[in-house]
């Protein structure tokens, strides 16, 4: 007789992301409901760069960044905008916030509140990881110390009044980005949950604590070299696990489950043949769905044409299709965990957990990561030069880049260029509707708002109920965090490239004699300045720059990031720069630029060669060489040295004279 079979239980599938906002808080809103009809679960803001900083969108710094990387929120307005017709206690809301966090929840639970929704059920997170900020994103506004407090805030507030909300996404995506290997990103990621644990535990009962500590999440990346990126996930289960038990005595394993959201890697994205993007992405979601012990609970995956500027909402569809296709067609959530006892996979996982250790007890020995930005952040720039050397040098395959690059124009980019592009018209749009909400609001109440928020902040009170308070007064997102800087202070983060001169000479020894040349015909050192003008606070590209600059024998000049071209052209003339070199990442490059070589030639430097780098459309590239720019370099440039050429030709007296 033939027993029945019965049909395997499916793990319920992860939460189904798409990373997206830009232009306004309106055009946001009708994509966000087109793609969650289209069998999206969950939804991830992007907010624009002056949101993310603080800054509302007719600050001069905000000039260019207005919708460009993100939609901008200055106001409760915008925020009941951007999620009409949305139902906040049904819906699970991930915002990519993080120095600005307390306020965007703010924003968010006074448009649920306005909604009626109830809000100790709404489910999402806030990012609100400062940390990882002053180490590669570079979107902070206050010292570490008092962010710390901030991230607190949320937290203790969350975890009695927003319970199933997550207050905290420590996230190690960025570090990847920043070049981290998988044992930096495990202990850095780690490192800053354990100042964060150790900034709550004083703060509530002892036996809340447990339950405050299992509302921490993590926000990880994963890259191409899948197996070890998987084996980094079952590494952050057994560390977390650990932890949290060892350190914190949380008995529960319930509390010291390693919930985490996955974006996987953009870092990997090219801008040559970037139709191949696609197996990447899907090969390196692999990382984080094969193994159930350490599946992700969430993913968003970036779109093929990312390296090429803003996806479309096809590309973004196109995207979410490859997730639905791995949860719903394919078997694999009818499995338990496929490497369970796999001894490679045992043995891989033990090293990076031993790794980790090690880099975490360096953290420990320094005071723990608020007192180890410096060290970390200057072991990132370290690893990632050594990664962008392995390319350079082929000993890193990277299909289209360095190896097999004959290939057919892809049928992908159409007319459009294969990208979305922002109305420019937008910031004006924008910055209208500003000025008429501030006109429109009541000033006495914004006035009482701002004085109990500051008064809050200096007392040392959780600043969440004040700034709820001020949300639904119409304080804007600029006001509350110039309430945050008068209290704190403002922060410049560490570049983690020192300007003192470099003896890593391998393979330079021909662009030293050059530099070494080119500086007698000048009379002094060759000097270059690097700039990164506006609020982009990818800063990779700009310290890697610096990096190989200062190695070859440059006198570099690198301050940092979120730079007027103002203060750039006061630096330039201070410095004597020979070259000036900007990078700019999001998109906001045409009035940056022209605003600085504007600002060179009435300053008497019309002469200095000025290059720019960042994701620049060939249209872009043509309009900044039109302005004087004399070279535009895009992510298809990777071989550094020949950057470095180019900057000693252009400071060359001899081959200007040629000309």
């Amino acid at each position: 007789m033939s027993q029945t079979q019965q049909a395997p239980e499916r793990d319920r599938p992860w939460l189904i992301r798409t990373y997206a906002g830009h232009s306004t808080a309106e055009a946001s809103n009708a994509l966000y409901r087109s793609n969650l009809a289209r069998g999206q679960t969950g939804l991830s803001v992007a907010f624009d760069l002056p949101t993310q900083t603080g800054y509302d969108s007719d600050h001069v710094l905000a000039k260019g960044e207005v919708g460009k990387v993100g939609v901008p929120v200055c106001h409760l307005g915008d925020m009941r905008t951007l999620f009409d017709q949305i139902p906040l206690e049904e819906m699970n809301t991930s915002m990519t916030i993080n120095a600005t966090a307390p306020w965007l929840l703010s924003l968010y639970i006074a448009v649920a509140e306005e909604q009626g929704a109830d809000t100790s059920k709404l489910t999402g997170t806030v990012q609100n990881d400062l940390i990882k900020e002053y180490l590669s994103r570079g979107t902070y506004i206050c010292p570490p110390k008092p962010s710390l407090k901030m991230i607190g805030d949320v937290a203790e507030y969350c975890y009695k009044a927003v319970p199933k909300w997550n207050p905290m996404n420590v996230c190690s995506y960025h570090l990847q980005e920043a070049g981290a290997t998988p044992e930096q990103e495990l202990a850095y990621a780690l490192g800053t949950a354990i100042a964060v644990l150790d900034e709550l535990k004083p703060r509530v009962p002892a036996e809340d604590f447990p339950v405050l500590a299992g509302r921490i999440s993590f926000f990880v990346n994963a890259g191409i070299r899948f197996v070890t990126e998987m084996c980094k996930m079952r590494a952050f289960v057994d560390l977390w696990d650990e932890i949290l038990e060892s350190r914190y005595g949380v008995d529960n394993p319930k509390f010291r489950r390693f919930r985490y959201g996955v974006q996987v890697n953009s870092l990997g994205l090219t801008e040559q043949q970037p139709e191949n993007n696609v197996y990447r992405i899907l090969i390196e979601m692999l990382a984080v769905t094969l193994s159930k012990k350490a599946r992700a609970r969430a993913v968003q995956l970036p779109a093929w044409n990312e390296a090429l500027g803003l996806p479309r909402p096809w590309d973004q569809q196109w995207s979410m299709r490859m997730q639905q296709i791995l949860a719903y067609e394919t078997d694999l959530l009818e499995f338990d965990d496929l490497f369970e006892n796999n001894p490679a996979v045992d043995a891989k996982v033990e090293a990076l957990k031993d790794g980790a250790r090690h880099e975490l007890a360096n953290l420990d020995s320094m005071g723990g990561a608020i007192n180890s930005i410096e060290y970390m952040k200057s072991r990132l720039v370290d690893s990632n030069a050594e990664r962008l050397n392995k390319i350079e040098r082929n000993e890193t395959v990277v299909v289209g880049v360095n190896k097999w690059t004959e290939g057919e124009s892809s049928p992908l980019q159409s007319e459009d260029g294969g990208i979305l592009v922002v109305d420019p018209g937008v910031e004006a749009e924008q910055i209208d509707r500003l000025n008429a909400w501030r006109a429109e609001r009541d000033d006495a109440a914004v006035k009482a708002a701002l004085t109990a928020l500051r008064e809050a902040a200096a007392m040392g009170q959780n600043i969440m109920p004040a700034s709820i308070e001020a949300a639904k007064a119409g304080v804007t997102t600029g006001e509350w965090a110039e309430q945050m800087r008068a209290v704190h202070g403002e922060y410049r983060g560490p570049t983690g490239v020192s300007g003192s001169p470099s003896n890593k000479t391998e393979g330079l020894e021909e662009l030293r004699d050059a530099v070494d040349a080119v500086s007698d015909r000048l009379g002094r050192r060759l000097s270059f300045l690097v700039g990164k003008p506006g609020l982009d606070g990818h800063s990779n590209g700009a310290e890697q720059i610096a990096f190989r600059a200062r190695d070859c024998g440059m006198a570099i000049n690198y301050e940092g990031i979120r730079l007027t071209p103002e203060e750039i052209v006061k630096a330039a003339q201070e410095q004597e720069a020979h070259v000036v070199g900007l990078s700019i990442l999001s998109g906001s490059h045409i009035p940056l630029v022209e605003d600085l070589m504007t600002r060179m030639k009435e300053a008497g430097l019309g002469d200095v060669p000025v290059i720019v780098g960042g994701i620049i459309p060939e249209e872009d590239a043509k309009r900044l060489r039109e302005m004087g720019v004399a070279r535009v370099y895009t992510p298809k440039d990777f071989e550094l040295n020949t950057i470095m050429m180019d900057i000693v030709t252009l400071a060359d007296p001899q081959a200007v004279a040629a000309e």
